[in-house]
C-alpha cells in the first residue's frame, strides 16, 4: 500500500507561469511560512523567474535563499514607484533574513503644504507629522521634489521665507523674490490671506494630480525657446518637465494622516469569491491577506462584503480606525456601531469616490481579481488546511469557536533549569508575533506538570493584569498578546496535562476549553483528549494535519529555544536574571541558603539579612520568585 501524503499546496513551476508582466512586489516564504525576502520588480513575470533559472549566476547568498523558498506571493502595483515604496515598508515591517538591512531607516521625501499657516508655504519634508499641513508623496527623487517646489513657487507666486505671518508683517524689507516678481510680499501686507489662499488652492490642485496645464505650459515654452535658439532656456524647461513627471507618478502606498486602515475589495465569479485586505498601519501599507469565500451566484458585492466584515472582525483582535471598501455594505450603520464598540473608539466605514484612497481600493480589487483568476484551486486547498481544519476541530469538540488556539510545551535543560513554550495559531495559521518563551523559576528538576502549571499561571495572570489595565484606559484587548485569550488551549499530552490547565484556569476564574494532543507509543498523534474522553480523529482529515502541525510547532519552538541558550552560553543560574544581583550577591546567597529552592522559600526578612544584601535587592529576589513581576517572559524572534 502506498504511503498517502498531503498533496503539495504550492507548485513553484506552475505558479511561475501565472506571474503577470506588471510592476509589483514579490514576497518569498520558507517552509515555516516566514518571510525571508522582499523585492520589487518592473515586471514580476521576468524578475521572479530569474531566481529559479539554473543557468544564472546568482551568488552564494541568493542560491542559499532560493533553496529555502517554499512559496512566493506578490502584490501588483500601478507603477515602479509604488512597488519601491511598498518594498521599503514591507522590509521595515518584516525584516526578512536575506534582505540587506539599513542600520538607519531610509526616508523618502514629501512635499508639505503648511495649511495651518495664514499664508501657507510649499516646502520639502523628510517626515510626515499629524499637523494641519497637507502632505504629498512620498517620492523617490529628492532632486525632483526640490525642483517641483521651486517651480510651484514660481508659477503660483508663493512665499518661501520662514517668517511667522501675520505677526512679522512690516518688520523687514521685502526680499529679492518680491523685486523679481516671484512673491506678492505678504510680509509687507501687500496681499491679504484670502487672495493669497487662491494661489495656494491652485498649487494644491496641481499636487492633487492636475498636472496637464503646467506640463502644456512648460512644453510650449520649451518649444518656443528652442525655436528662438535659446537652448539653455529650453534645457531648463525640459528639466522642469522631467521633474514634474517624476512627481506626477504619484503613489498610494503611504498616507499623510498616519492612521490605521484596512482596505477591502472583492472579486467574484459564480460561486467563488476572493476578498483582498490591505493593512495600513501608521499611514503605511505593511502587508495584505486574501480570503476565499464560497457564495451564492446571485449574492451582490454588498452582501458578500457585509458577511465577510462581520465574520472577519469578530475573530480578529485588532480593529482599525477606518475600513475603506469599494461599495457600501448592508447594515452599514449597525456594523459601524458594532466595530466602534469592539475597538473602544470611533470606527468609520467609507467608500472613497476620488483621489488616492479610491485608487488604493481599485488596486486591492485588481489584486483580488488576479488571485481569483490564477490561484483559485490553490486557495481552496489552503483554506481547507486552515479555516476548514479549524471548523473540523470545532465540530469534533462540539465548541462554537476555535479561531485562536494556544499550545504549550515544556523542555528541561541540564538539571534545575527548564523552559516553556507558547505558540499561537489564528485562523489555522501560525501567528509567530504572539509566540512566547518562559524560563521556569519555581520548579527544580524535570517536573513537567509543575513547570506547566507555572507557565500557564504566569501567562493568564499576566493576561488578566493586562486586561484590567486596558479596561481602565477604555481600550480593547488588541494591544497585547497576553490580553487576548485563546478560544481553545491545546496541551502536549493527555489527561495529566489537561487537568493541570483546567486547575489553573479554575483558580483564576477563567473559562476556556482545554484539550490534549495524545500520542501513541511511536510518538505520533493518535487522538484528542477532551472532557475526560479520548476522541478518535481521522488521520486523513485536515483537522488531524492541523493538530499535528501545532504539536510539532510547539515542540520545535521549545527545542529551538534550548539550542539557542546552549549555543550562546546562556544557560545560567536564575539569579543572573534578577536585576541588582551581581556575582558578589549571587555567591553570598548560595553560601547562605545552599540551593535555589531554599532561596525561593526564604522570607523577605531572611533575604535582607543575608550577607551583601539590602532591602531593595531582597525585594527584587523575593518578587522574582513569587511572581509579582512577570520576569522571564521573552518575546520570540521571527528568525
Amino acid at each position: 500500500m502506498e504511503d498517502e501524503r498531503e498533496a503539495p499546496i504550492f507548485n513553484i513551476e506552475e505558479e511561475l507561469k501565472k506571474l503577470p508582466g506588471r510592476p509589483g512586489v514579490y514576497i518569498m516564504h520558507d517552509a515555516r511560512d516566514e518571510i525571508i525576502y522582499v523585492g520589487k520588480a518592473i515586471s514580476l513575470k521576468n524578475r521572479v523567474r530569474q531566481y529559479f533559472q539554473t543557468s544564472r549566476n546568482k551568488g552564494a547568498k541568493i542560491e542559499q535563499m532560493v533553496q529555502r523558498i517554499s512559496r512566493f506571493e506578490y502584490i501588483v502595483t500601478d507603477s515602479e514607484l509604488e512597488a519601491l515604496v511598498l518594498e521599503c515598508n514591507l522590509i521595515k515591517e518584516h525584516r526578512p533574513k536575506y534582505n540587506t538591512m539599513l542600520k538607519d531607516d531610509k526616508s523618502y521625501p514629501f512635499i508639505r503644504v503648511t495649511l495651518g499657516e495664514d499664508f501657507p508655504r510649499v516646502v520639502f519634508s523628510r517626515t510626515m507629522k499629524k499637523d494641519k499641513s497637507r502632505y504629498f508623496g512620498p517620492f523617490t527623487s529628492a532632486g525632483a521634489v526640490r525642483d517641483t517646489i521651486e517651480l510651484i513657487n514660481k508659477i503660483y507666486k508663493l512665499r518661501s521665507c520662514t517668517l511667522s505671518l501675520p505677526r512679522d508683517i512690516g518688520k523687514n524689507r521685502p526680499c529679492l523674490y518680491y523685486h523679481i516678481g516671484q512673491c506678492p510680499a505678504p510680509c509687507q501686507g501687500l496681499i491679504d490671506s484670502e487672495e493669497y489662499g487662491k494661489s495656494v488652492a491652485e498649487a494644491v490642485e496641481f499636487l492633487n494630480g492636475n498636472y496637464a496645464p503646467v506640463l502644456d505650459m512648460l512644453q510650449t515654452k520649451m518649444e518656443q525657446a528652442s525655436e528662438e535658439l535659446d537652448f539653455e532656456k529650453a534645457i531648463e524647461y525640459r528639466d522642469q518637465i522631467s521633474s514634474v513627471k517624476q512627481v506626477a507618478q504619484r503613489q498610494k502606498i503611504t498616507h499623510g494622516d498616519g492612521e490605521d486602515k484596512d482596505v477591502l475589495a472583492l472579486a467574484a465569479d459564480g460561486g467563488d469569491a476572493v476578498v483582498q485586505v490591505f493593512f495600513i498601519r501608521g499611514g503605511k501599507m505593511i502587508g495584505r491577506d486574501h480570503f476565499y469565500l464560497r457564495v451564492a451566484p446571485q449574492d451582490t458585492k454588498a452582501v458578500i462584503l457585509s458577511s465577510f466584515v462581520k465574520q472577519y472582525y469578530a475573530g480578529t483582535p485588532f480593529v482599525p480606525r477606518e475600513l475603506m471598501m469599494e461599495t457600501e455594505i448592508e447594515d452599514h450603520e449597525v456594523v459601524e456601531r458594532w466595530l466602534t464598540e469592539k475597538r473602544g473608539q470611533r470606527v468609520y466605514l467609507r467608500v472613497p469616490k476620488k483621489g488616492t484612497k479610491e485608487k488604493l481600493v481599485e488596486m486591492a480589487a485588481e489584486n483580488a481579481a488576479i488571485v481569483l483568476r490564477q490561484d483559485r484551486e490553490r486557495i481552496k486547498r489552503e483554506e481547507g488546511r486552515t479555516i476548514g481544519a479549524v471548523h473540523e476541530i470545532e465540530g469534533l469538540l462540539g465548541i462554537d469557536r476555535a479561531m485562536r488556539m494556544e499550545a504549550y510545551d515544556i523542555s528541561n535543560i541540564s538539571g534545575f533549569e527548564s523552559v516553556g513554550s507558547m505558540i499561537v495559531y489564528e485562523r489555522g495559521k501560525p501567528k509567530r508575533s504572539d509566540y512566547r518563551k518562559f524560563k521556569i523559576k519555581t520548579v527544580q528538576g524535570p517536573d513537567d506538570y509543575a513547570s506547566m502549571e507555572e507557565v500557564l499561571t504566569r501567562r493568564f495572570r499576566h493576561g488578566l493584569d493586562e486586561q484590567r489595565e486596558l479596561d481602565e484606559k477604555g481600550m480593547g484587548y488588541e494591544m497585547g498578546s497576553f490580553s487576548r485569550f485563546p478560544d481553545l488551549i491545546l496541551m502536549d499530552g493527555g489527561r495529566g496535562q489537561v487537568n493541570v490547565a483546567l486547575r489553573v484556569l479554575d483558580e483564576l476564574g477563567i473559562s476556556i476549553p482545554v484539550c490534549g494532543m495524545v500520542k501513541d507509543d511511536f510518538h505520533r498523534t493518535r487522538g484528542i483528549y477532551f472532557e475526560n474522553v479520548e476522541l478518535p480523529i481521522d488521520t486523513h482529515s485536515e483537522a488531524f494535519h492541523l493538530v499535528t502541525r501545532i504539536q510539532d510547532e510547539a515542540h520545535r519552538f521549545a527545542i529551538e529555544y534550548h539550542r539557542s541558550l546552549r549555543s550562546k552560553g546562556q544557560v545560567r543560574s536564575l539569579l543572573d536574571e534578577i536585576e541588582g544581583i551581581g556575582p558578589t550577591r549571587r555567591k553570598a546567597l548560595m553560601r547562605t541558603f545552599k540551593s535555589l529552592e531554599a532561596i525561593r522559600d526564604a522570607s523577605l526578612e531572611e533575604l535582607a539579612n543575608a550577607p551583601s544584601m539590602n532591602a531593595r535587592s531582597a525585594q527584587e529576589v523575593y518578587d522574582y520568585f513569587h511572581g509579582e513581576k512577570q520576569a522571564g517572559v521573552q518575546i520570540a524572534e521571527e528568525n
